[in-house]
């Protein structure tokens, strides 16, 4: 989900005017004119919105819902496979697990039991990788065709639905049968051959063999049956060839009408398929999708919701294929879409969700939903979020409605969207309980905490949002709220160091705002538009303070307030912010130069490898897509189509278009993505010394001693790989001297290797000291210390970076060893309930079966399989649970 549902609380704030705060240095105006409304001054610039109440699908235990969803699909029938991975698609979205989101959308497709859900689930996907065009088109250029989610062919995909068996003829009026009979149609006389006719449909047959009137005239009149002397000629043609051929699709239309009414269902099905081959376009699809549903053609209809879904999300900006999908009956839906009525309208809901959440679209399609779904869970996701959609257009007696019916299905979380309605309705107690007894019922997660806050001041607030953290420390909301007090109380520092606690691990957009305001009302400018570059680096279109100011705006209020940077100092400043590891200060550097001119090619790459270490996959696609299209030479252009095509998986064909590069030039960049990628995709160590000859070419090519100090870095890393530790180390120490950091960890590793464990800590330990950014150095260096020091290391990465989860797995694993099971179980549980994480889950499944409970290690391997189904080790341990052996 990619709307962001703002709370009414920030809907509802005012703005303070934000040049106000950028004159203070021009003497125009003093931040504060008394001590005595500084704080208010404050609380009126840095508004913290309450968190929003999502419209996800959020289980309280997730293992236990993957688990099941996971039996399930070893025991269902085919055709039910789509609709659990659709469910399974909606857990991960909860947790915010994207590419696990993806590989369920994936499954889904890839296990459609009909023809419907493979097109709803091909659109879906295609739908997510939108603005994925250019890597099709660089697959082509290597003579790849990919067209995964391509155009499905209904004419011969859906099946015939005619019976086989034409009218037998029998003479019901004992007299010698006709054999022709002449349809007259105004003043034109048709000729068709009357047991050819007969043959067409049962009521003809009746009509031309049995005891009607007509079975005894030779000429017919069907003036009244609205068709034309052209359109009976072509049916009687088919009654001769069963074939309708260079038949305009106006006349088409006509016989399918003609078909209809006289049941004629040989030539209906043709009819359907000929105008099913003629949809083209949206308009051609709006035009005869109506005709398809009003004579009840599913070739036709399918064909022309293929149309539609292929022009995710462009179409619903259509009021007449809006239409189509909001006032479709149960039916109508049949026809249109089969079975696949709910997967169709999850979809079209979260389309209309992105592009606008609470417009008439989105309300309808969400009621859609609700009439389309089959079973419990799938009830229970639709009246979520059609609930939530109804509490954000302040409709709070439906929202209410809605949650409640949510709840009683058992949606546990919708008791958040009941207790914000009883909030704004004045029951704030009656809130603060609601949500209590939710946490006296079940394991407590961090939002019911977070939730709970709302509904309490003071001491009782920050306690609630301090264990929201200690439970779930990926929720942003607490840290904002208390960086946001500390400021409230002018204690500046303290309120830095707490949104940087959140900034440290998760680069959320909104955290970084708060902290761009922090800078401001201290008047730390050059922090400020720091942050607010790195804003514009991740979402170049972003709109801060409620989304009132576009973040580009007030880049060029605080502009004025730094000084301006040479070439010469933008390239100083991004060589000691790489040193020191500051990525974000790095992002901002790389935007500065680019806003300069330059080499906006090469800029746009350093950024698109910075945006990779954040863990901004998207937003580094982007700046490689940026890279290229800026690329000043053509060798240049390849390498950087080379990386694109590598990042997305295809690393052929990246080393294809590295190869093209070497030929035009040898450069730098070319040698070190083909030595990386050759690294990276072979576990053969033969291949060691080509790398390390193209790392080698790489170093004798002219570059910059940022990337150099990488390349002799990874030359260090295959020596060491093939145990020549002496080159290995040398190669650090190289890197090092040009002020690549991250050495550090390879020549420490050097020392581990040779035995001296001290020097590896003391290694490891500088690194700390010079990098910004340094919860996997602290990690590292857990491995080269005793327990004590490594416990005290790896406890200090967890308040770094919670999300890593090597110490959990560490401080389970000594617990159990000293017989303390519940405790090591528990340790896991805590990671687990905010990171669905495959090791973790192996780790608890193997900690369950130790100690006998095999339901519980059944299911952490069902769920883990959920998330790595082709994990080996994996199945391995389910099969042996699965069996009860020891």
């Amino acid at each position: 989900m990619r709307t962001f549902f703002p709370s009414d609380s920030c809907k509802e704030s005012q703005l303070v005017n934000p040049q106000s705060w950028l004159q203070v240095e021009r003497g125009k105006l003093s931040k504060f004119s008394s001590s005595h409304n500084t704080s208010s001054s404050i609380e009126s610039f840095i508004k913290v919105p309450e968190p929003t109440v999502v419209p996800f699908f959020k289980p309280i235990d997730y293992v236990e819902v993957l688990a099941q969803i996971h039996e399930e699909l070893e025991s269902c029938a085919p055709q039910e496979r789509s609709n659990l991975y659709l469910l399974q698609f909606q857990i991960f979205r909860g947790l915010g697990e994207t590419k696990l989101m993806r590989r369920s959308l994936r499954s889904a497709w890839q296990k459609a039991g009909t023809v419907h859900e493979k097109l709803v689930f091909g659109a879906w996907l295609k739908y997510e990788k939108q603005g994925e065009e250019l890597i099709a088109d660089l697959l082509a250029t290597c003579n790849k065709c990919v067209q995964e989610f391509g155009p499905i062919d209904f004419i011969s995909q859906l099946p015939t639905e005619v019976n086989g068996s034409s009218q037998e003829t029998v003479v019901m009026n004992g007299e010698q049968s006709l054999k022709n009979v002449n349809f007259r149609i105004g003043d034109k006389k048709i000729v068709c051959d009357r047991q050819k006719i007969a043959s067409l449909s049962a009521p003809f047959h009746a009509m031309l063999n049995g005891y009607f009137t007509e079975s005894l005239c030779e000429d017919i009149d069907l003036s009244e049956n609205n068709i034309s002397p052209l359109g009976m000629r072509k049916i009687g043609e088919f009654s001769m060839t069963g074939s309708l051929v260079e038949v305009p699709p106006d006349l088409l239309l006509e016989i399918l009408v003609f078909a209809n009414k006289f049941c004629c269902e040989a030539l209906k099905d043709a009819c359907d398929r000929k105008l099913a081959s003629l949809v083209q376009t949206k308009d051609d699809a709006v035009e005869l999708m109506e005709y398809a549903i009003e004579e009840n053609s599913p070739v036709l209809a399918a064909s022309c919701l293929q149309v539609f879904l292929h022009e995710l999300p462009d179409c619903l900006n259509d009021e007449r294929v809006v239409e189509i999908f909001t006032h479709a009956d149960r039916q109508q839906r049949s026809i249109m879409v089969g079975q696949a009525s709910f997967s169709l309208y999850c979809l079209l809901s979260e389309v209309a969700m992105n592009l606008d959440p609470q417009s008439d679209r989105t309300v309808c399609f969400l009621k859609q939903l609700i009439e389309s779904a089959e079973n419990d869970r799938q009830r229970l996701l639709a009246f979520h979020q059609l609930g939530c959609v109804r509490l954000l257009r302040k409709e709070y007696d439906e929202a209410e409605t809605l949650f409640e019916a949510a709840v009683s299905l058992g949606h546990v979380c919708s008791i958040v969207g009941l207790a914000r309605l009883g909030y704004i309705k004045g029951h704030k107690l009656w809130s603060y309980e609601k949500i209590s007894s939710v946490i006296s019922s079940f394991s407590p997660l961090g939002w019911m905490y977070q939730e709970r806050s709302l509904y309490c001041e003071g001491d009782k607030r920050w306690e609630d949002l301090e264990k929201a953290t200690d439970l779930d420390p990926t929720l942003t909301y607490p840290y904002m709220y208390r960086a946001a007090s500390l400021m409230m109380k002018q204690d500046v520092q303290a309120a830095l160091a707490e949104i940087n606690r959140i900034l440290g691990f998760k680069l959320a957009l909104e955290c970084l705002e708060l902290r761009f305001c922090l800078y401001l009302a201290c008047e730390d400018y050059k922090a400020a538009i720091c942050d607010v570059q790195a804003i514009l680096t991740l979402s170049p279109d972003y709109r801060m303070f409620e989304g009132r100011v576009a973040a580009s705006q007030l880049r060029t209020l605080v502009r004025e307030h730094v000084d301006n940077w040479t070439t010469a100092d933008c390239w100083m400043q991004l060589y000691d912010r790489w040193s020191s590891v500051d990525d974000v200060g790095s992002l901002s550097v790389i935007y500065q130069m680019l806003e300069s001119g330059g080499a906006k090619g090469v800029l746009y790459f350093r950024q698109s490898l910075l945006l990779l270490r954040l863990n901004c996959p998207d937003a580094a696609m982007r700046s490689l897509e940026l890279a290229r299209q800026h690329a000043s030479s053509e060798h240049e252009r390849l390498v950087y189509e080379g990386w694109i095509l590598y990042d997305t998986g295809h690393c052929e064909e990246g080393l294809q278009k590295t190869e093209e590069s070497i030929k035009i030039k040898r450069s730098f960049e070319a040698f070190f993505l083909k030595a990386y990628a050759l690294a990276d995709s072979s576990l053969d160590l033969s291949c060691s010394s080509t790398v390390i000859s193209l790392l080698e070419n790489a170093l004798k090519c002219p570059s910059d001693n940022l990337r150099k100090g990488q390349a002799l870095n990874n030359l260090g890393s295959v020596y060491v790989d093939c145990g020549k530790l002496g080159l290995a180390a040398n190669c650090y120490i190289n890197a090092l001297k040009i002020r690549h950091t991250r050495a550090h960890q390879g020549l420490a590793r050097v020392h581990f290797l040779e035995n001296d464990k001290a020097a590896a800590y003391e290694e490891m330990t500088k690194l700390i000291e010079t990098a910004k950014n340094n919860a996997s150095a602290y990690e590292k260096r857990s491995e080269y210390c005793d327990r004590d020091l490594t416990k005290a290391d790896l406890e200090m990465v967890t308040r770094l970076d919670p999300l890593r989860v090597y110490p959990y797995r560490y401080r389970a694993a000594v617990l159990m060893d000293s017989n303390k099971e519940k405790e090591a179980i528990a340790e896991l549980s805590r990671a687990i309930a905010f990171k669905a994480d495959l090791h973790l889950l192996h780790l608890r499944a193997a900690f369950h079966e130790h100690v006998g409970d095999v339901l519980g290690a059944l299911r952490d391997c069902r769920a883990a399989l959920s998330v790595d189904p082709n994990h080996q080790e994996m199945l391995e341990l389910h099969s042996r649970v699965n069996s009860h052996e020891p």
